[in-house]
């Protein structure tokens, strides 16, 4: 068995799955299915996991990067979903601390607005109570002076004061990368680029599939006992496949984020506030930039590349002007954006904001099992329901007995620290400096990378001689062969985008790298003219 994560290795991944018999295929590499594969291969199943595009390309990438306790599901009187995100908050903090961070979070209170100063109160507090937030992290409640010192832009008329309290914050796609690599170390075969073509059956039973890898053409069929749907906005379009779509079905809603540089939008301080259309909106600053979303409304397009409008634009920078009169933005001061859907469950007559972020699960008659709905925030839990479920199942067929989900203790991959995470941080940083980089590149890096930092920098003396011959950084080169070799790079914005954030929150640095990163790529992997100039213009569509 070829338990790896190179994407050199493909061809061996491939072979493995087409001639095993898996106790488990999950279809959807987001961060749902990569935790439902790390859960499964903990508990001593036998996993593999497949992926169309790239890992986390889809909502798992677009989010609005928070793994948020939900204070707002507080006002939907939905309790039982903000204890459990609050809780699950602060296992994640204790297993990826390189990824997961602590953010104050500010919510101004505006006279006549959502939150009124004693609902505010009230509710922070039962959020703080629900979420088990940590003593020096629990709220505080701010007069108008105390919030405008906190956060100067602020508009000061009809602002009444502030709550101020924790949140935490992450980069989505490196969560869902780091999974993804702690499962394929516990077992599981994953591999992106492939697509479902078709279900194939046994006496009416689900028993296989017929997957296409969509870098070679090549088809090839994968057969497991149990196959678990998995593949967010697209859970309708395999239920489809499988003659299954009654009853429930998924709602789309598209949630748009942009980003702005701090020398338009210099906040200091991360805001979650009220917009004149009563909803709430964050801005967040972030390596250099502010981020200003999300929009919540009703999506029917293409789902693989759900696009900006000029009215989602405008309406963004128009929140963050009514709430920071004195910034004056205008669409032109857009740096980047990301467009994400978030797979809800339809339920008639309610508003996309009014929609229950709670995830389902339904099994149909062929035994297909698919998880719609949910949130970053709650993927292990999701995850953890699904296994149980097919443990359940497995047991009663096999009488086989399987243990209970323990990946609350599982150390995701770059989160395993010998000494605290802030001294290993002060350490590697200084290491990085050592190594020819700036104070921020080498901060940056090990923030990126956790304690798989000691593996880049190994790689950068190694590099120097490419990284003159490629005309870039060797610092990029080595990141870029360590996605190669271990978090299955295979094209250039997986890791332009994906791996390393540049698309969104560097966009200057991320232009002089692709021309670079495309030739290294091509080089690696013996692309030929056509393919190289597929990739080459899939790249330059997403800088427009």
């Amino acid at each position: 068995m070829t338990h790896t994560f190179s994407s050199l290795n493909r061809q061996s991944i491939i072979q493995d799955l087409q001639n095993t018999t898996y106790d488990m295929l999950v279809i959807g590499g987001g961060i749902t299915g990569a935790g439902i594969a790390l859960d499964g291969a903990v508990r001593g199943l036998k996993v593999a996991l497949i992926e169309m595009q790239d890992f986390a390309a889809g909502t798992s990438s677009r989010s609005t990067k928070l793994i948020h306790g939900g204070l707002r599901y507080l006002k939907q009187g939905d309790v039982a979903l903000v204890r459990e995100v609050g809780r699950e908050r602060a296992i994640l903090f204790e297993n990826a601390k390189h990824l997961v961070k602590p953010e104050w979070m500010l919510m101004p209170i505006i006279r006549g607005g959502t939150y009124g100063k004693f609902s505010s109160s009230i509710g922070i507090l039962i959020y703080d109570w629900l979420a088990g937030v940590k003593k020096e992290e629990r709220r505080q409640m701010l007069n108008k002076a105390e919030t405008l010192s906190k956060e100067p832009l602020l508009r000061q008329n009809g602002l009444i004061g502030g709550g101020y309290y924790v949140e935490y914050r992450t980069d989505d796609a490196r969560l869902t990368i780091e999974t993804m690599k702690t499962a394929v170390a516990k077992g599981v075969t994953a591999i992106n680029y492939v697509h479902a073509e078709s279900l194939e059956y046994t006496e009416g039973k689900l028993t296989s599939i017929r997957a296409k890898d969509l870098n070679t053409g090549e088809p090839f069929q994968i057969t497991a006992t149990k196959i678990i749907n998995a593949t967010g906005p697209w859970v309708d379009t395999l239920r489809e496949l499988d003659h299954s779509k009654q009853g429930k079905s998924l709602h789309l809603t598209k949630g748009v984020h942009i980003v702005v540089d701090q020398s338009r939008f210099p906040l200091r301080q991360a805001i979650y506030f009220d917009t004149n259309d009563k909803r709430m909106v964050f801005a967040i600053p972030r390596d250099g930039k502010t981020y200003i979303g999300t929009t919540d409304t009703n999506y029917t397009g293409d789902i693989k590349n759900p696009e900006l409008t000029k009215e989602d634009s405008e309406y963004l920078i128009q929140c963050a002007n009514d709430m920071f009169p004195s910034l004056k933005l205008t669409v032109k001061d857009i740096e980047s954006s990301w467009v994400g859907l978030r797979p809800l469950i339809h339920e008639d007559g309610k508003s996309p904001s009014e929609l229950s972020r709670k995830d389902e699960i339904f099994v149909s008659k062929s035994g297909l099992i698919t998880i719609a709905g949910g949130k970053l925030t709650g993927y292990r839990k999701m995850a953890e329901r699904i296994v149980d479920l097919v443990c359940k199942q497995l047991s009663n067929e096999t009488g086989n007995q399987y243990p209970a989900c323990t990946t609350d203790k599982i150390k995701l991959s770059g989160g395993e620290f010998k000494v605290n995470y802030k001294s290993y941080k002060e350490a590697w940083t200084n290491r990085g400096i050592e190594l020819g980089l700036s104070r921020p590149q080498a901060d940056a890096l090990v923030q990126r990378y956790g304690n798989n930092v000691e593996e880049v920098f190994r790689l950068i003396p190694t590099m120097q001689e490419a990284a003159q011959q490629y005309r870039t950084d060797a610092s990029v080169l080595a990141s870029l062969q360590y996605g190669i070799e271990s978090e299955m790079v295979v094209r250039p914005l997986d890791f332009l985008n994906r791996r390393s954030s540049a698309m969104n929150f560097d966009r200057p640095g991320a232009r002089l790298w692709m021309e670079p990163v495309i030739r290294y790529l091509a080089d690696q992997f013996n692309w030929d003219e056509a393919t190289r100039a597929e990739y080459t213009q899939e790249t330059k569509e997403a800088y427009l």
